[in-house]
This record gives structure tokens, C-alpha cells and sequence, in this order.
């Protein structure tokens, strides 16, 4: 096991040690099962107190992290504590991934460190911002786009859509419809992507028409927390050759929409509800990115990422 310890930093040795070991078990350094050194190899080894290494490994156990069994040492446990992350040691378990990949590759931590360095001063997008009023309507866009793409994908309204902290470091994008009134609102020099959209994919226009009308009486589920998406749903259908009564519409910010979907043949949904519908439920996903406009931002990621390289 590797350990970085500084003695002149703010940080507790016995806080450093903790927080390394932690690292080396979510980065597999430390394997489950594997003996860790002893208090009195770490005292010789780094310098540290006895007492030091005997309160870090205490407090590990208690978190649930190793375990210790007597007459033979501290052993990393094979199960991992149920508690979730914080915002600080998920960033650090990423880093931690990254520098073992990187040590496997044969790459120097003195390389490692320059190109982190590299990374940081160039500044690049770090993730899209999709600018959208609507709160379901964003939240489809940015679920599509999530699955596509891959820099991480954020949204905001157009009234938060001018703050530092939230353009810093993003590319904004926006539907066409709200283009014009987006632009206005953003600061000088600031880009801002228009996505394409069309109402039906090509796969799901070729499928309604080998569906219609063959089953036509057949009952159809519609579900989306987005009430424009219901609608259009509707028409879509009805004009595919679906009678009205056969259509089952469920509004899922309501209690119990997914009642009765396990009836339908099959269900039109938004990105969003793909994975949410009732067990048994045939999804037929309605997507709003049109595959040019995905191809196009899949472009505008390659472009940015290559030009810090």
C-alpha cells in the first residue's frame, strides 16, 4: 500500500492515513480479505506514531471499512459500508481509479500529476447546460442527452441561466423555441447550441406503421410527467389510426399513474419513464433529439475535448 503522508499540512496524519486507505479500497489497491501492515510497519515505515496508526484503524472498523482479527492483524472486510459517499471522497474515489489505471499503464505519479495540472489550467467544458422554463421538459432533454453523450449533462430555467456559477465551465444549449429569448438573456460571448428536434423518430414512425392497423383496437398506454408530451402522444396515435377509447393516458406526477399500464400492449413513454413502467410494460420510447442533433453534439464534445490534447 502506497501512502502520501504530509507533515506539514493542515490535515491530521492519523485523517491522512484514514482517507488513503479508504481510497485503496474503493480503487481495489487494497483487495478485500488483504492483511493491512500493522501498527508497529507503519510507525517504522512512515514515521508516524503508534498510537496514531492504532486510532486511524480504530476508526476504520467502526466505519465498517476493515476489521480486525486478533492474534493475526487488520484485514480489509469483503463487504463495503452501506453508507453513501460524500461529495468530497466520491470525487477523490474517481481520482483514486485514475491513478491506479494510470500506474498500470506504466505511467509515472509525476506524470499523472503534470497532466492533471495540464487539465486544470486549460479550464474546458466540463458539461452541457440545458436551459428549458419547463421543469419536465428539461428533464427529458437532459435524460436524453445524458445517455448519448459524454460530458455530464445539467439544467437550469432561463432565469438562473445568466449566473457565473452555472455557465463557468458548461456549453448552454436550448430548444429551438426558446432560442431567440435565451440568447437575449445570456452575457456577451457566450455560446449557446440550439438542439434539433422532430415529433417522431424514424424508428418509431416505422414502427406505428407496421403496428396500425392491424391492432388498432388494441389498448395503448401513453405516460410522461411532461403534459405537452400526453398531448402530442394523443394526436400521434389517433392520426396513426388508434381509436380514442383505446388510449390509456397516465400522468406520472400523479399517485397511482401506473395503474392499469400492465394491460396496455404496449406503452408510448419519454426517456425519462423508460425504465419506470410497470414490470411486464412494453415501452415505445418517444425521443425529442432527433439522431443528427445527438451526431452534431457528439461532434461539439469531440472538438472540445481534442483541443486540449
Amino acid at each position: 500500500m502506497r501512502l502520501w503522508l504530509n507533515r506539514t499540512g493542515d490535515v491530521s496524519l492519523r485523517e491522512q492515513l484514514i482517507t488513503q486507505v479508504v481510497l485503496g479500497i474503493l480503487s481495489r489497491e487494497l483487495a478485500p480479505g488483504q492483511r493491512l501492515p500493522s501498527t508497529r510497519d507503519l510507525s517504522r515505515r512512515f514515521g508516524i506514531h503508534a498510537n496514531t496508526a492504532s486510532a486511524a484503524y480504530r476508526q476504520l472498523e467502526t466505519e465498517g471499512w476493515v476489521e480486525t482479527r486478533h492474534g493475526s492483524g487488520v484485514f480489509v472486510r469483503t463487504t463495503r459500508p452501506e453508507a453513501s459517499l460524500s461529495p468530497e471522497m466520491a470525487v477523490d474515489q474517481m481520482i483514486s481509479y485514475l491513478a491506479a489505471k494510470a500506474r498500470k499503464l506504466g505511467a509515472s505519479d509525476a506524470l499523472l500529476k503534470a497532466r492533471l495540472r495540464r487539465w486544470l489550467a486549460l479550464e474546458p467544458p466540463a458539461r452541457w447546460l440545458v436551459i428549458e422554463p419547463d421543469p419536465e421538459l428539461r428533464r427529458i432533454v437532459v435524460t436524453e442527452m445524458e445517455r448519448a453523450l459524454s460530458l455530464p449533462v445539467i439544467g437550469c430555467g432561463p432565469e438562473d441561466c445568466s449566473k457565473p456559477s452555472l455557465l463557468e465551465g458548461s456549453i448552454a444549449a436550448v430548444l429551438p423555441s426558446k432560442a431567440a429569448s435565451v440568447r437575449k438573456l445570456l452575457p456577451a460571448g457566450n455560446e449557446l447550441t440550439t438542439l434539433q428536434v422532430h415529433p417522431v423518430t424514424t424508428e418509431l414512425q416505422s414502427y406505428l406503421q407496421r403496428y396500425m392497423p392491424a391492432h388498432s383496437t388494441d389498448l395503448v398506454g401513453i405516460a410522461s410527467r411532461w403534459v405537452d408530451f400526453q398531448r402530442i402522444g394523443q394526436t400521434m396515435l389517433v392520426a396513426a389510426g388508434l381509436a380514442p377509447e383505446c388510449l390509456l393516458v397516465r400522468d406520472a406526477t400523479k399517485p397511482g399513474w401506473k395503474r392499469g399500464l400492465e394491460a396496455a400492449a404496449a406503452v408510448v413513454c419519454d426517456a425519462v419513464l423508460e425504465h419506470d413502467l410497470p414490470s411486464g410494460c412494453f415501452p415505445i420510447v418517444f425521443r425529442l433529439l432527433g439522431d443528427p442533433s445527438i451526431a452534431d453534439l457528439r461532434a461539439r464534445e469531440d472538438a472540445v475535448l481534442s483541443a486540449i490534447h
